[in-house]
């Protein structure tokens, strides 16, 4: 089992940045993966940044360049960068943690960017 925590979401005017992270626990020496996504209503979840063990990254189209994954394999916590926040950022944001077969969500952070 890994629990995952996360903080870091809030309010902040186009253009403005913020920072998530998301601390693991648990099971921690299983996950082959962390990520970020994020689900705005009546839509379905999508990518947001993906970081392998290996430091691998992956982004989606709409973030690219904008944002940036990154992890602490110390304290066992990853971090989204966002930076350049356009209303349509706004939703909510989850962490996951791929171990294997299973993948594991955190609770979500409010992202909300004003115009």
């Amino acid at each position: 089992q890994v629990q995952l925590v996360e903080s870091g979401g809030g309010l902040v005017q186009a253009g403005g940045s913020l920072r998530l992270s998301c601390a693991a626990s648990g099971s921690v020496f299983s996950i082959k993966s962390m990520g970020w996504y994020r689900q705005a209503p009546g839509k379905q979840r999508e990518l947001v940044a993906v970081i392998t063990s290996d430091g691998t990254t992956t982004y989606a189209s709409s973030v690219k360049g904008r944002f940036t994954i990154s992890r602490d394999n110390a304290k066992n916590t990853v971090y989204l960068q966002m930076n350049s926040l356009k209303p349509e950022d706004t939703t909510v944001y989850y962490c996951a943690a791929v171990t294997g077969p299973y993948h594991y969500w955190g609770q979500g952070t409010q992202v909300t960017v004003s115009s």
